[in-house]
């Protein structure tokens, strides 16, 4: 995998897994809140329908009342007209009002009018629940509320239903009325239903905003990445065109170096040559100049080779080490100018690579002739210290300095581009800065690699 899809991986998982994890807690937050409203909707709602019970109870005893308090009419007569008026009394589905004496015999009820008459007193639901008893004690508390399963007349079943009861007329009859649980808890399971559906339409579009985010994120990464990737692809071109440009000139160079030096040297050697040879042949005594002003041409021919080998890879660098051959190059500047050098080196043996050792010593070197010939500086300092596996150069004068501007096309503005090429070749970093009448200092930095 590479290095570039593994930072887009990296910067992307991360926030995929916040994002999903702040979703799913935000996901079970949102169902807690809502289970704890759904319950408390519950709540109020039974409790709406308990007051509607006790509401509708009082709206049937306000129908009979008229009836029961008719002195004039038998038993049997008020209870076949509180029969007819509340058989009439049938309310949503399965809403009806029933009335018990105290005994426990039915004496009202719409839906299952085979009941009248008969003793329920004793009469258990499922759960061994005394029915008709447990709706007597409650009205003769003063009105009360019992739960008991119970047939719903909508043909559903035995189910959960609460009643409210009652006492009414000179008989103490127990009057009641009730609604079976089921449409309650129907109703919960919609709105709970709802509410599940509300949560999962809010985690799927946050997933999809995340989804979203993802893409974009990756799409930008990836622009980002081919940027960088031909940004990086030219810089390599630019670096590959200075590198053969630096073997060129450097070639050319060696090759008039040969040119100029070593082949007119042996020129003249072979000339001298051919003449003292000709007076020997002729027993001439001056033979013997020539062949002395040979051993000076060759003399010279040597030295010229050096300063090439020089040129090439300093010898100082590796009999002294790149500190002592810095030391010694700096002597040799102070003497030869009297410019006063303040040298900081904080090295060890073998710490700096070979290429950046040449590329330091040949960048101080042609820093040094360029103060030498154009700063009229009268001080030089010179610091190198290795810091976090990079190592660290400044060089500064106290000169004349120039603008930067004005010297770009100039043979020193060449120079000065030799110096940054020779040091950005080897992957270091450089930058020169420079003031009219304020001195020059160039800072570079090389990354040690181990």
């Amino acid at each position: 995998m590479k290095l570039k899809i593994k930072i887009l991986l990296l910067a992307i998982l991360p926030m995929l897994l916040v994002t999903i994890l702040i979703a799913f807690l935000s996901t079970y937050q949102i169902h807690s809140l809502a289970e704890q409203e759904i319950k408390t909707f519950e709540i109020n709602l039974v409790a709406s329908k308990r007051e509607e019970l006790k509401n509708y109870v009082d709206l049937a005893h306000t129908s009979i009342k008229p009836v029961l308090e008719d002195t004039s009419l038998t038993k049997q007569q008020v209870e076949s007209k509180v029969r007819k008026t509340l058989n009439s009394l049938i309310y949503d589905t399965d809403g009806y009002f029933f009335i018990y004496d105290q005994k426990g015999i039915n004496i009202v009820h719409p839906i299952s009018p085979e009941l009248v008459g008969q003793n329920l007193y004793n009469i258990q639901d499922l759960n061994g629940n005394y029915l008709i008893r447990g709706l007597i004690t409650q009205a003769q508390s003063g009105g009360g509320y019992h739960r008991y399963l119970w047939n719903k007349p909508s043909g559903i079943g035995v189910q959960d239903k609460m009643s409210y009861a009652i006492l009414v007329g000179p008989w103490q009859w127990m009057m009641g009325t009730g609604l079976y649980l089921d449409d309650i808890e129907t109703e919960v399971a919609h709105i709970r239903d709802q509410v599940k559906l509300n949560v999962r339409q809010t985690f799927i579009k946050t997933l999809f905003i995340v989804l979203v985010a993802i893409v974009v994120i990756t799409l930008i990464g990836l622009a980002i990445n081919l940027h960088e990737t031909r940004l990086a692809d030219k810089r390599l071109q630019q670096l590959a065109l200075k590198f053969v440009r630096f073997q060129v000139n450097e070639r050319r160079r060696f090759a008039r170096d040969l040119h100029d030096g070593i082949n007119q040297l042996l020129v003249a050697v072979k000339y001298k040559l051919e003449s003292a040879t000709n007076k020997i042949k002729r027993n001439e005594l001056l033979a013997t100049n020539d062949l002395e002003g040979c051993t000076d041409v060759l003399n010279d021919t040597i030295r010229e080779i050096r300063r090439i080998s020089h040129d090439l890879r300093p010898s100082l660098l590796d009999d002294l080490g790149l500190e002592r051959a810095i030391l010694n190059l700096l002597d040799q500047f102070e003497e030869r100018t009297n410019i006063h050098v303040i040298a900081e080196i904080d090295l060890e043996a073998g710490q700096v690579p070979e290429d950046i050792e040449i590329t330091l010593y040949r960048l101080i070197h042609e820093a040094l002739t360029n103060i030498e010939r154009h700063s009229q500086a009268t001080r030089v300092q010179l610091i190198m210290w290795m810091e976090r596996k990079r190592l660290k150069f400044t060089l500064s004068d106290n000169g004349i300095g120039f603008s930067p501007k004005s010297i770009e096309s100039s043979p020193s503005g060449i120079g000065l581009k030799n110096m940054q090429e020779r040091v950005e070749l080897i992957g270091g970093h450089f930058t020169i800065r420079s003031k009219e009448n304020e001195g020059t200092t160039i800072r570079t930095v090389f990354l040690i690699e181990e």
